[in-house]
Formats: C-alpha cells, structure tokens, sequence
C-alpha cells in the first residue's frame, strides 16, 4: 500500500505539466504526429506547440518523419530519454512515485484482458477448432466482449480519475475510452479496435505507454504479473 506521507497533497490540485514538456510527451504518446495533433492531445495552442517542437528539434529531441501514410514528428533516442528525464523529475518533485507505480501495478493486472478482448473482437472460433476472422454475426460472442469491455472501461475510468487528480495530464482516459465504447454500441464497430484514433484498443495501449514514460519503464523490463 502507498503510504499517504509520501503523496502530493491533492487539495492544492494536480501537477500541470509544462507545454514544452507536454508536446514532446504527446509526440512519444502518438509515434508520429503534427503540430495541430501533438497540440490537440492536450489542448495546448497550436502555435505554442508548433514553436516548442521546432525547439526540440534543433535539440535533437524530435524529427520529421513519413511512416505508413501519415507525416509528423517523431522522437529521436535522445528526445526519448530527456522526455523520461523530465517526467522523472518531475514525478519526484511532486513526491507520488509510489501512487503512480502502484496504479500501474493494477493497470497491468488487467492489459491481458483488454487485449484478449480486442483479438476476440477480431477472430473467433469457425465450429471447427481454427479461428476465423469474426464477422459480429455471432450476438452471444459480441455480447461477452462488450461485457468483458464495459468491465475494463470501470478500470480505467478510475485509475485515470485516480491519476488525473494528482497529475494533470494523466486524466480523461476513463472519458475517452468509454466514449469510444458508446460508439460500438451504437453500431460503430470499427471503434474497438481501429487505429490513428480514439478506439478502445488506442486509449488504453496510451495509457500503457503513458505509465511506462512516466515510470521509466522499458516494455521489455516490465515485472511480471501473477497468474
């Protein structure tokens, strides 16, 4: 348990990240992204963003880069480290290393089930032992992933809540992630799983990577979760 002596006193309100700090943060969050879409991340002006990224850039931090249709920037290796350098201080300056790092204990107790989720949107067993690519003709099997989604959608909407009381730009996952839910729902199918937006499967792998920076995390150093 984290003990509350080592945690920010939430009455004075939620670290508010820098901009500077906050565009070369949505860049990592994004892979390769444009000034209006590192800037829409937070809500930060365009131009603000757009100055603090050319900054970066002559830093070394980001570059330009086209990847898979969509042109942006994107972090070098350096602009990766220092990005993790400047969360590290700042999450100890704030004193909530423990609070976060536990939160991120529990998110992980639960990344194999959305992912398993987000696969069983894709496929689904054809009746004779292989597995097929699911068609959502199937209302019993759609039915038990909307279910096992709504579960993870009541996970992240606390640790995002949980997160964004104490660090500013950790919040509004639970919003995004449920509101992409609401639109499978209604029909939208494509809103679980579908990239370059805000699908269930995008928001909560942000977080992950989110958490990750801010801990300083390699994907590959991750402990392990108990069965």
């Amino acid at each position: 348990m984290v003990n509350p002596s080592d945690l920010q006193d939430s009455s004075a309100g939620p670290v508010v990240s820098a901009p500077e700090l906050l565009a070369l943060h949505a860049v990592r969050l994004k892979g390769v992204a444009g000034d209006d879409e590192a800037a829409a991340r937070y809500g930060l002006d365009s131009e603000v963003v757009r100055e603090a990224l050319l900054d970066h850039e002559a830093r070394g931090w980001v570059t330009r880069r086209a990847f898979a249709g969509t042109r942006g920037w994107t972090l070098t290796d350096s602009g990766r480290a220092e990005g993790e350098r400047q969360l590290a201080g700042e999450l100890t300056e704030a004193g909530l290393g423990p609070f976060v790092r536990e939160r991120y204990e529990t998110f992980l107790a639960h990344n194999a089930r959305c992912l398993r989720a987000c696969t069983d949107w894709q496929l689904r067993p054809d009746g004779a032992g292989r597995l097929a690519v699911n068609d959502h003709g199937d209302a019993a099997w759609d039915g038990r992933v909307l279910d096992e989604l709504t579960e993870l959608g009541g996970v992240i909407d606390l640790l995002s809540e949980e997160l964004g009381t104490r660090i500013g730009r950790l919040g509004g996952y639970g919003p995004r992630f449920t509101g992409a839910l609401a639109r499978v729902r209604r029909g939208e199918l494509s809103w679980v799983d579908r990239v370059k937006e805000d699908s269930c499967h995008t928001v909560w792998m942000e977080l992950h990577e989110d958490l990750l920076a801010t801990l300083g995390i390699a994907r590959g150093e991750e402990p392990a979760v108990p069965a």
